[in-house]
């Protein structure tokens, strides 16, 4: 049994945001087709993780019978999930108010940008653009040098697919209730401002406007920093709290540091030039070795092919190993949600494009012949 298992979701998203959303659905065991015209075939995420899990079919949307098998699949399905630009599935005959009369139970998501009105409603835009919008860019970075743009996509990931599969799941227990379904607005700069509740509360309770790599969690303070070690590596301390400060100077031998913390004078510069000295004693292995078991929050900044490697990564498992009949070995990013009766699994190795569409078709009860037909109207 998955948590998930008989949900039925049509994917018409493509690049990150919302397949990353129906990863998560079909990881927990939601039975997903993504739906992409054959236009777009070589244009994907190429990312292989998030494409996991799912059957992959082409439909063109602007042909009459593309859209009356469109319809055949939304009148069964309990999710249909979208990232089009507003207006667009309008334009397309597939939007909610249309899809809900053939189906009332209908769960219908749409992750977009900015949300499906206000005057950002139509602009284009990619997860630098969220963050800049949200003010988090601004704040990513150094004292007096230009904001540092993040590695992963946290706008398309957690403010986008993570909110979407949050609110389909939501959506879903609400229907046991009411038996009907909802329409999702799903934006990605509405879930980056929903993620500033440290900053905000500076801003409304002190009246301090947060500064680019001068606040208590972005290097304002040494007890809460990154230190190079004597390899050229980094450690991270994240010692906040005052018994985690204190463990630390008293291994240090400056218990006298204690009293300051957060000191906003000289003190402050002491401290930072004796623990940037300090730890260019050792090598980040020595320090996390001599570190690691006493409370002071210490960790490795470590290179992505390491953390990969790393022990509490592997014991974790989360890097899967997964042999495909047809594709081989390959390794995919685990499911970090861990249910105990109903656990998240990789299933299927990620589809290639337009794998399944004969499959679905005949499913549907189309022919061979029929079929073909569609192939050469560009249908599918």
């Amino acid at each position: 049994m998955r948590a998930l298992e008989g949900v039925k979701v049509l994917d018409l998203s493509r690049l990150f945001p919302g397949p990353y959303c129906s990863m998560i659905l079909a990881d927990l065991g939601a039975d997903v087709l993504r739906i992409e015209d054959r236009r777009y075939a070589g244009e994907g995420a190429g990312m292989p993780t998030v494409m996991r899990n799912k059957r992959h079919m082409t439909l063109n949307l602007k042909h009459p019978q593309g859209q009356e098998i469109f319809y055949r699949l939304a009148r069964e399905a309990d999710v249909v999930l979208e990232g089009f630009r507003p207006g667009v599935p309008q334009r397309l005959g597939i939007d909610y108010d249309g899809l809900r009369r053939m189906n009332e139970k209908l769960i219908y998501c749409s992750i977009t940008g900015y949300g499906q009105d206000g005057p950002y409603r139509n602009m284009v835009g990619h997860d630098i653009n969220y963050l800049s919008f949200g003010g988090v860019l601004d704040l990513t970075g150094e004292p007096g040098r230009k904001p540092v743009i993040p590695p992963i996509q946290v706008a398309d990931m957690a403010a986008g697919g993570m909110y979407a599969a949050l609110g389909v799941m939501a959506a879903l227990i609400a229907r046991q209730k009411t038996g009907r379904g909802q329409y999702i607005d799903i934006s990605m700069l509405d879930g980056i401002i929903a993620m500033l509740p440290f900053p905000v509360g500076l801003l409304w309770g002190l009246g301090e406007v947060a500064q680019r790599g001068d606040t208590l969690l972005s290097g304002r303070y040494p007890c809460y920093n990154v230190y190079e070690t004597r390899d050229g590596e980094y450690i991270s301390l994240g010692a906040l709290e005052a018994r985690f400060w204190v463990v630390l100077c008293q291994k240090l031998g400056r218990e006298d540091f204690i009293a300051h913390q957060y000191d906003e004078g000289e003190k402050r510069s002491e401290i930072f030039n004796f623990l940037r000295q300090m730890f260019k004693n050792k090598t980040r292995d020595q320090w996390m070795e001599e570190l690691k078991d006493l409370d002071v929050c210490i960790g490795k900044v470590l290179h992505l092919d390491e953390a990969l490697r790393d022990p509490q990564v592997v014991q974790r498992k989360m890097v899967t190993e997964f042999i495909d009949v047809k594709k081989g070995k390959m390794r995919l990013l685990s499911s970090p949600i861990r249910l105990s009766e109903t656990p998240a699994e990789i299933r299927w190795a990620p589809a290639d494009f337009g794998e399944h569409t004969e499959e679905v078709l005949k499913d549907l009860g189309f022919g061979e012949e029929e079929i073909e037909e569609m192939k050469r109207e560009g249908v599918v």
